[in-house]
């Protein structure tokens, strides 16, 4: 592990990797967006692109959604990309540690007290055990152990389920063997969106000594299951020094929320509550797996003080957005302060 920034070799396999999988089609997708959003022409766009991937470590996605087209390359050059993280998660884990927080039922054993809810593996010849766990919480969330992106999560109520013994071969055959408590999550986020139950992202890394909050993202849900973008979520920076919006809503489909569409909440007006409880919470969690010093932190708050949902050892990177914000700088300076890279 680095002691002072990213080592060149994982870097150029890192974009090595990026020119082999590069899709032509897609950049030029991405190129159009930003042309109807920005009037920019479209080959211009893509050779920039182009360079900015190969040069600046930028990812395509992240050109479109940072409004890259409109800043200058000293505004650039402030905001945190994919890439960059990901070398960083790279280089500041261990394959022991990546294993722990990929597995949700091996990372549920680890973190079990900063969770505050009850779970249950379903396993073999449980399903009574399955069937009264359901019962006793009226409705449960069901996860595959190892899956990404909000995938693999669904939701039960013991009210919809008839025979037993088919749903718990149901949930084995899905592989959906991680059963947890519904999250009630604090009222001032449930007034935003009170269907999904809404985490706050907080990226954090630990230098071995303390532990640095480097971006917090407020992620909210459309009433599914999971407050991911795959099930309509977008999301806003939140001040990483008070827990306040520092924006509206958007997404990576170019979708913009001055509101909440469902609840009409005014998303700029939004504070987390428990803020320093929910810092403290990842302050203690970052220290616990030395193996994963650089994670993003899936945290809910709840009226009772803040829950841990998970940590993920690929951070990935939520940012201002400017055309939305009006702020045309990221948080890459705070990242490396923290991290010296």
């Amino acid at each position: 592990m680095p002691a002072n920034g990213l080592a060149l070799g994982p870097k150029l396999r890192y974009l090595a990797e990026r020119a082999r999988r590069i899709d032509i089609g897609a950049v030029i997708d991405r190129a159009k967006e930003v042309r109807d959003e920005h009037g920019k022409a479209v080959p211009a766009v893509v050779v920039d692109m182009l360079w900015q991937a190969a040069r600046k470590d930028v990812a395509f996605q992240d050109y479109v959604d940072f409004d890259f087209a409109s800043l200058t390359a000293a505004e650039r050059a402030t905001f945190m990309t994919h890439p960059v993280s990901m070398q960083l998660a790279q280089a500041y884990s261990r394959p022991a540690g990546r294993r722990i927080f990929e597995d949700k039922i091996a990372f549920n054993r680890q973190f079990d007290r900063f969770l505050k809810r009850a779970w249950l593996v379903v396993e073999d010849g449980n399903a009574e055990e399955v069937r009264a766990f359901v019962e006793q919480h009226g409705a449960v969330i069901a996860k595959v152990p190892v899956s990404h992106m909000g995938l693999g999560v669904r939701r039960y109520r013991a009210e919809e389920i008839d025979d037993w013994s088919a749903f718990h071969a149901r949930l084995i055959a899905g592989d959906e063997i991680l059963l947890e408590e519904v999250i009630a999550q604090h009222d001032d986020i449930a007034a935003v969106c009170p269907g999904t139950v809404n985490t706050t992202r907080i990226t954090a890394f630990f230098d071995g000594t303390d532990v640095h909050m480097l971006a917090i993202a407020q992620k909210f849900g459309r009433g599914e299951v999971s407050d991911q973008m795959s099930y309509g979520g977008f999301y806003t920076m939140l001040d990483p020094d008070t827990g306040h919006a520092m924006s509206a809503g958007y997404d990576s489909h170019a979708n913009v929320h001055e509101a909440h569409p469902d609840t009409g909440y005014r998303i700029a007006d939004f504070q987390l509550p428990r803020f320093a409880e929910a810092i403290a919470l990842v302050d203690e969690a970052a220290r616990v797996n030395p193996d994963v010093q650089y994670a993003g932190w899936d945290v809910v708050v709840t009226n009772d003080g803040p829950v841990l949902v998970e940590g993920n050892w690929g951070a990935g990177v939520y940012e201002n957005k400017p055309s939305v914000s009006g702020i045309r700088t990221g948080h890459k300076a705070r990242y490396r302060a923290a991290i010296g890279f």
